[in-house]
């Protein structure tokens, strides 16, 4: 699905993947490599596996005063 040069490496794997569809009012994103990504870090792969979100433990969040 990449049209751009130089082509993205393996699904999953490439950080220079482009965004083609830009969904933020549903909280999505679809890359050119096939990969979903959402607004919470998962991500789904066109091959069906789904990479869980990264998300920060409570303790590392900053608390507004």
């Amino acid at each position: 699905m990449c049209s751009h040069r130089p082509s993205c490496p393996a699904t999953g794997s490439s950080p220079a993947a482009h965004v083609v569809a830009a969904h933020p009012e549903q909280g999505w994103s679809l890359l050119c490599d096939g990969t979903i990504v959402f607004d919470d870090t998962g991500e789904l792969l066109p091959d069906g596996r789904v990479v869980a979100p990264r998300r920060v433990s409570s303790g590392r969040l900053a608390m507004a005063a």
